[in-house]
């Protein structure tokens, strides 16, 4: 079963954020999807928008495309601080990340 059929994404929006408190600033998130994370000045890790700005208010979420949400999710798998958190829009159950079901 793929990514998008495990997270039912078949239409499902989804969106993304970080926990800058748990984030050691490997960069590996920004290294699978360049498009979605970027490390910033301080070291961390953060989304960013739809315009390619840094959202650094804490818990700021941005939504996951389709065509990037394998490398959104592996990049949750791989992060070694595990503050990677992709989770459903509808009903903000978090589907990847350290507190999925």
């Amino acid at each position: 079963m793929s990514v998008q059929q495990e997270a039912g994404a078949g239409g499902e929006a989804l969106e993304v954020w970080i926990d800058q408190g748990l984030c050691t600033g490997d960069g590996i998130c920004a290294q699978y999807a360049p498009e979605v994370f970027e490390l910033d000045i301080d070291g961390l890790a953060y989304v960013k928008g739809s315009d390619d700005e840094l959202l650094q208010a804490p818990g700021a979420t941005t939504p996951v495309p389709l065509t990037l949400l394998t490398d959104v999710v592996d990049s949750a798998k791989e992060c070694p601080g595990e503050c990677i958190h992709v989770r459903r829009v509808s009903d903000r159950v978090e589907v990847y990340g350290p507190d999925a079901e």
